[in-house]
């Protein structure tokens, strides 16, 4: 069952806090749900499907469906990651085309700095035995996968800078960007290195807050006052180690990429905007790849010279500044992706990055560690 025109994103939030020590995360979910309501001209009981992730506290979805006093037909507590979100909105639509509901609500949360994440606690990952005692940690794994994509294709540091140098130059229009100052690629590569190769402006920022989407029924979208934002294609796939089998310079969005554009029947180089998760640098790098906006092993010089900053280049970019200057929730960015994806269809955005005549846009995003296990989403949405 094809899910192309099944489902709109009727409504999209995203929490202006970027520390929160004065809220609970519960709290933030509800706050966000309630500006997605509200920016979709609906209440919390025209809801009877939710989705959430891992940052969901509790028992996920049956905890926050109860604090939000929620009434369902479905749920959907799916967790890959970061890209939990992006995952969701496919999903949802599913759902929606199945007749298993038909006003979703989608929320992501989280106090990652004013409660420091605690390691522990429940039961252990399969890997973890195998893999703990070396001490792996997500910048080393990030790392690893740029010094590959380097050694394998001439990749250089000042090519991987300039991608925050394109999302720097969005966030400075952003008054709840938590990076707003532009850079250049002297100051990326001049900032102290984290894991070799990636420096510390290569890395995201950390942040409180949250987001939330609302995906309903054509019917339900067409009965609102607010621009028609249509699910066209998606697309999500898994990948891991494979017992050691890893190769290093491509991500699992080379599945789960192409399985969206079928899906929707477009192709790359008709996506006039991308939100592309960007936890790193070289995460951006290699999900273009592995998109097919460049082939495998040109990323480097597909974003050099401004190609990814609005009204500059090829393909604008994370204009709201991206995990990179913006916000980074609990770890988990792949709502954002989807918000400001909606923004640009909807003529939304800051007029400086606005794209103009934006009518096919794209959001991606990867959730897990690049460089082990992780799960990629990829979702395409048109303006109606």
């Amino acid at each position: 069952m094809s899910i192309k025109g099944k489902a709109y994103i009727a409504g999209a939030y995203e929490h202006p806090t970027r520390l929160a020590p004065d809220k609970s995360t519960p709290q933030l979910h509800a706050e966000c749900a309630k500006g997605a309501l509200e920016d979709a001209g609906l209440t919390k009981d025209d809801i009877d499907g939710y989705f959430c992730a891992g940052d969901a506290p509790g028992f996920g979805a049956l905890s926050m469906a109860d604090y939000m006093g929620l009434k369902l037909r479905h749920m959907d507590s799916t967790e890959t990651g970061g890209s939990s979100y992006i995952v969701h909105v496919g999903h949802a639509a599913e759902a929606i085309a199945a007749g298993k509901c038909s006003v979703a609500l989608i929320t992501l949360a989280g106090r990652p700095r004013s409660e420091p994440f605690r390691r522990g606690g429940g039961v252990a990952a399969p890997e973890a035995d195998f893999e703990g005692p070396y001490g792996g940690q997500t910048s080393n794994l990030y790392g690893m996968c740029a010094t590959r994509h380097m050694h394998e294709f001439s990749t250089t540091s000042e090519q991987l800078a300039w991608i925050k140098v394109a999302a720097s130059h969005h966030a400075q229009y952003n008054p709840h960007a938590m990076l707003q100052e532009v850079v250049t690629v002297e100051d990326v590569v001049n900032s102290p290195i984290i894991s070799t190769p990636l420096h510390r402006l290569d890395c995201c920022v950390i942040s409180d807050g949250g987001g939330a989407l609302i995906v309903t029924s054509p019917e339900v979208a067409r009965s609102l006052k607010r621009p028609l934002v249509k699910v066209i294609g998606a697309g999500e796939a898994p990948k891991g180690p494979n017992g050691g089998d890893l190769d290093l310079t491509y991500s699992a969005t080379v599945w789960s990429g192409p399985a969206a554009f079928a899906e929707a029947g477009v192709t790359p180089g008709d996506i006039k905007y991308a939100s592309i998760y960007d936890s790193f640098t070289i995460t951006v790098l290699m999900q273009l790849e592995d998109l097919g906006f460049c082939r495998k092993g040109e990323g480097g010089r597909f974003v050099a010279d401004g190609n990814l900053i609005s009204g500059v280049g090829k393909l604008p970019f994370n204009t709201d500044g991206g995990g990179l200057c913006n916000n980074h929730p609990t770890n988990r960015g792949g709502i954002t992706k989807v918000i400001e994806a909606v923004r640009q269809l909807r003529g939304e955005a800051h007029p400086k990055v606005q794209v103009a005549n934006c009518d096919l846009a794209l959001a991606t995003g990867i959730g897990g560690a690049l460089g082990t296990r992780h799960g990629a989403g990829t979702v395409i949405l048109e303006r109606e």
